[in-house]
């Protein structure tokens, strides 16, 4: 018996590991990462946070208390609880793009006064029924990777809904139902 070549089992290999990601479902996907980790810039309050959210299949406490609180509402310090499957989702669109630089936050948690103030005062494209509110979206960018890439990783991930701000300059990615605009 012959053992295959070098350059043959490299190859296949390849072909292997870029079949991964489609044979699984998102969130298995991401729990076959060992460990877990996200940076965020917080544009607004300047905090800056870069962790490790996830160990295996399990979410460690302490770090969702800490992304919970620094995914705050900037505007009142109201704290929400931010669902955990935005991180996987975040952690895969990071994936996908190779990305290495934190995510900078524009707007995560949102209490109900404030969104309630944001769509009679802020100009609009405030929803009544935000997932903001339920702590399942956040506004984001990557210093160096153009919008229109991250709209694609995101879009890519068919996690939830996905909203291009090219003049705000931000994506918007939410775990609610696969959508976008």
């Amino acid at each position: 018996m012959t053992q295959p070549s070098r350059r043959l089992f490299l190859r296949r290999s390849a072909g292997l590991a870029a079949a991964l990601p489609l044979a699984f479902a998102p969130s298995a996907w991401a729990a076959m990462a060992p460990t877990r980790s996200l940076a965020f810039d917080h544009l607004h309050t300047g905090e800056k946070l870069s962790l490790v959210y996830a160990e295996r299949e399990a979410y460690v406490p302490d770090a969702l208390v800490r992304l919970n609180h620094l995914l705050r509402d900037h505007y009142s310090g109201e704290v929400g609880v931010i669902d955990p499957q935005l991180f996987d989702l975040l952690f895969r669109v990071q994936q996908t793009l190779g990305a290495s630089r934190p995510f900078e936050v524009i707007s995560a948690y949102r209490g109900a006064a404030t969104n309630e103030r944001l769509r009679n005062t802020g100009g609009g494209g405030v929803a009544s029924k935000s997932l903001h509110l339920q702590g399942q979206a956040i506004d984001i960018r990557i210093a160096g990777v153009p919008l229109s890439d991250l709209r694609k990783a995101a879009l890519s991930q068919k996690g939830g809904g996905v909203g291009f701000y090219a003049r705000e300059q931000f994506v918007h990615v939410d775990t609610g139902r696969v959508r976008s605009w």
